[in-house]
């Protein structure tokens, strides 16, 4: 399994912020990308998701094959944790959820409404939530925040297992999670030089 992106352009709200974007991920691999803040790493994250359309390039992989967790934790505030794991082990077919529950250690919260959680216990949730897709390729946009520094390790351990079992991760992130071997990635040569997107309506900016 290879993800290739080649020569992707990108654009938010209508303005291209990213052209020529080229790199390929293979199984077992993580890619971390860099850049200053509003170069366009979440937007390019968007794009690989299939959550919007490129401007111009191509991406390789089947948008099926991957899972994506961006800022918004993507729970059920009414659910219980455990029942929170459940649906999205339902809507992806996938059996079980103890692996998730126990690489998160939310043994203890599982019976708890998700609303009555914690910042961080809400995001250790939204993060487990990648474990109950069965996808292979994990797309992550900050994925750290709120979590203290405990919880930033017991991540990077699924991580890293995550890519020891042949998946792969492309992420936005600024913290060591631990990766070796992961391969970091520098948009900042990639700014768009055009101003709108071809035959875009400047009356929706």
């Amino acid at each position: 399994m290879e993800l290739v992106v080649d020569n992707l352009g990108v654009a938010r709200g209508g303005i291209p912020v990213l052209e020529g974007v080229s790199f390929s991920v293979s199984a077992g691999q993580a890619l971390v990308l860099r850049g200053p803040n509003g170069i366009g790493k979440t937007t390019l994250l968007r794009t690989l998701a299939g959550l919007q359309a490129p401007l111009s390039g191509k991406i390789s992989l089947d948008r099926e094959a991957m899972a994506y967790a961006a800022h918004v934790d993507g729970i059920k505030t009414t659910l219980t944790v455990e029942e929170n794991l459940h649906f999205w082990a339902s809507v992806f077919d996938v059996p079980e959820i103890e692996s998730a529950i126990s690489a998160f250690e939310l043994e203890a919260l599982r019976t708890r409404s998700a609303g009555m959680l914690s910042a961080g216990q809400k995001r250790r949730l939204g993060l487990a939530r990648l474990m109950v897709t069965g996808r292979p390729v994990w797309i992550l946009d900050e994925p750290t925040v709120s979590l203290d520094q405990a919880a930033v390790a017991m991540f990077g351990e699924v991580i890293k297992r995550h890519l020891a079992s042949g998946g792969m991760a492309i992420m936005a992130t600024h913290i060591d999670l631990g990766l070796e071997d992961a391969v970091t990635f520098d948009l900042g040569h990639l700014k768009a030089t055009s101003n709108l997107a071809e035959n875009f309506d400047e009356a929706f900016l």
